[in-house]
């Protein structure tokens, strides 16, 4: 029997099984040998590895998501022409393939060497990433800096309405304080979730920038104030790991005027996101409280846990 979900939207609920079986389905259309897939990761979207073929299926939950799953495949292909090292869609494939409303794209694997990338490999790769040209036949969105904080607020469940409040009169600062910033740089290509978890390295031991989700036209700042923020605030880089950033890329974004701005929005963004999980366990829900209570103070000491 449906559930109420399901009768209201008219789509059935995009659970592991259920991306298990569109996976398979797309596999066979594409010519794909989906026998034995073995699911990897289930989140926005469900990764399955193929056991037959060194392929990853991405399934996405929803035709909303085809906009989105488009734009990664064109991103994936013109990096490719350029040579860049990064995630690969399959040539020979038509992308994406829509199975039951899901959006479903195949991607080469990347077997893991036995190591992590370096923090200097991240700024390489942006490095490298802000000096191509974009083609006008590439249409980007601006980078998205709020997202849908707006609707994470206002959904939210278990949460002090005080700290809701906070949170609305906080995003509308925010608003003003970037509608107020200048750029001096030129904007051109931006990654748009630019932390080391969206590095990975190959076999061949060369560092290959993956996941195209939140890719934009933007300033290149956008992409310098994850692992900036990430130092300076919240002290989550040693002082060497983030000296060989800055020196690979070759600016430290920590000491630009706009600094500040940029990061009250990577924390809020950090904030509301985890917002989202408080029902998963106590800690989870002890670091939003702690998060958010620090964000009332923009000279308290973060002391922030990763996750």
């Amino acid at each position: 029997m449906p559930s109420e979900d399901e009768r209201v939207t008219g789509q059935a609920m995009f659970t592991s099984g259920r991306a298990a079986q569109l996976a398979s389905d797309a596999a066979r259309k594409a010519g794909l040998d989906p026998t034995g897939a073995e699911l990897i990761r289930f989140g926005e979207n469900a990764l399955f590895r193929l056991p037959s073929h060194p392929v990853i299926v991405r399934v996405a939950r929803s035709t909303d998501y085809l906009g989105s799953v488009r734009k990664e495949v064109a991103v994936a292909r013109w990096l490719a022409r350029e040579g860049f090292p990064a995630a690969r869609v399959l040539d020979d494939v038509e992308q994406p393939l829509v199975v039951e409303g899901c959006p479903v794209t195949f991607w080469h694997l990347i077997e893991a060497a036995d190591r992590q990338p370096t923090y200097g490999e991240l700024g390489t790769l942006l490095r490298d990433l802000h000096s191509l040209s974009v083609p006008p036949s590439l249409d980007l969105p601006p980078f998205s800096a709020f997202g849908r904080t707006d609707l994470r607020i206002e959904k939210a469940t278990g949460i002090p309405e005080h700290d809701r409040a906070f949170l609305r009169q906080r995003v509308q600062q925010l608003r003003a304080n970037l509608a107020a910033l200048r750029f001096d740089s030129p904007t051109g290509p931006v990654h748009g979730d630019a932390h080391i978890q969206n590095v990975m390295v190959d076999g061949g031991g060369r560092a290959v920038l993956i996941d195209f989700e939140a890719f934009c036209h933007d300033h290149p700042e956008w992409d310098l104030m994850v692992t900036a923020t990430e130092h300076r605030s919240l002290g989550w880089q040693s002082r060497d790991e983030y000296a060989a950033f800055v020196t690979a890329y070759g600016r430290d974004l920590s000491v630009w005027h706009g600094y500040p701005t940029l990061r009250g929005i990577q924390e809020f963004q950090m904030t509301t996101w985890l917002m989202q999980n408080i029902g998963e366990s106590p800690a989870v829900a002890a670091e939003y409280a702690h998060r958010v209570a620090t964000l009332r103070d923009d000279n308290a000491p973060r002391h922030w846990q990763p996750g």
